[in-house]
């Protein structure tokens, strides 16, 4: 009786130690999956991000295929015309920002006069406030502010005299905030160029080895699986397809829309806070208040109240428009997660890598949505990230 009891025993135990590894073999492989994006960010944004490219651009190239061009060349061409197109983009930017660089001085002198006249503001609230509460008692004396410029106080006692001493002369170079910017992130921009430079190669040998890439990438599976496979490929690259020209043609209608309201309110820049106000509305939760921050601050320079209001009314009619009435039809018909794991996503994809996580989050959900649907044991994974 003694032996069934231990047999008994050590068999409960044997048993508890399988179910503890089956368990502990999951949260492991979580682990260590987070641990490799984590720490190998900069290989898969770079990699992701050609894959994006490639899936962008198969379509041009294919119908230069149907046309006689060789695939490597159909390649060579569209990469080299999204190159002139980013050219053009960035040249027209820079062109507006380096005569923005030059109205920054006016800018900031607003912006001080702002901040001067919200603590003024704030100060007679608070002596309001003490008025109300303690009417017996007289209000604290408002502390002296320093004036702008780094000059003394007309409150503050003059100082006391010290003897003359000779001045020392250095001759050092006046560098600006955005020089001191760029020194201090250089191993980041540096990082950052580094990335590009190979985006353009990979998306180019993508594009020009597609049909080998396939072939080869099918040869792992066998019969239905090699099908399945083909489906989730397609399934993804119409996926990712979708949403990203989807945002990026309602991106250019709100810039487009957003520039012409601007120029007819005469507000300086509007070719370059149009394009920031439109393309910034496209951000999750935060992209309303996020696309009026560009226009505000070229506003500015007019310094009136109306057409404060009137930039902050035609950008939430703008951007309300778009993610209502546009948004559903261009987008939103191919792409179905629910917010709930939107969220999950920007908040996982942020941690893990950044602002690209952010940029990155939803059309790699999307992808991983595409897999899932069309691999049969995974389909409830995929119902489970729909809408």
């Amino acid at each position: 009786m003694a032996l069934i009891t231990q047999s008994g025993t050590a068999a409960s135990a044997a048993k508890a130690a399988h179910d503890a590894r089956q368990l502990a073999m999951p949260v492991v492989a979580i682990g260590v999956i987070i641990a490799v994006l984590y720490f190998g960010r900069v290989f898969f944004i770079t990699s992701v991000v050609a894959v994006i490219i490639a899936f962008i651009l198969e379509p041009f190239v294919v119908l230069l295929t149907r046309i006689r061009f060789p695939r490597p060349l159909a390649s060579f061409v569209v990469c080299t015309v999204a190159l002139l197109f980013l050219y053009v983009v960035g040249a027209g930017a820079y062109s507006q920002l380096a005569v923005l660089m030059g109205d920054l001085p006016r800018y900031g002198e607003r912006i001080g006069q702002i901040v001067e006249g919200v603590q003024q503001k704030v100060a007679d609230a608070e002596q309001q406030t003490w008025r109300l509460l303690a009417p017996n008692k007289p209000p604290p004396p408002p502390q002296p502010q320093p004036a702008r410029g780094g000059k003394r106080s007309k409150t503050q006692p003059p100082a006391a005299a010290q003897p003359a001493v000779i001045p020392e002369v250095r001759i050092h170079e006046e560098r600006t905030p955005v020089a001191d910017f760029v020194s201090a992130n250089i191993g980041s921009f540096y990082q950052i160029l580094l990335t590009a430079s190979f985006v353009p190669f990979l998306v180019y040998f993508m594009l020009s080895w597609h049909d080998h890439i396939n072939r080869s990438f099918l040869q792992f599976f066998h019969g239905e699986d090699r099908l399945v496979a083909a489906r989730s490929l397609q399934g993804v690259a119409e996926m990712v397809r979708a949403f990203v020209v989807g945002n990026f043609v309602l991106g250019f209608l709100l810039a487009v829309s957003s520039s012409a309201v601007f120029w007819m309110m005469r507000l300086p820049y509007p070719m370059l806070v149009g394009p920031l106000s439109g393309f910034l509305s496209l951000v999750p939760y935060v992209g309303l208040p996020l696309a009026m921050v560009p226009p505000l601050f070229s506003a500015l320079a007019i310094n009136r109240v109306p057409v404060y209001a009137g930039v902050m009314g035609v950008v939430a009619a703008l951007h309300l428009a778009a993610l209502n009435l546009l948004y559903p039809k261009v987008v939103g018909s191919r792409v179905h997660l629910n917010p709930l794991v939107v969220t999950f996503s920007l908040m996982l994809w942020g941690f893990l890598w950044d602002a690209p996580g952010l940029l990155l989050a939803i059309p790699m959900t999307a992808a991983i949505k595409a897999v899932c649907d069309n691999v049969k044991g995974l389909r409830p994974i995929g119902k489970f990230l729909g809408d």
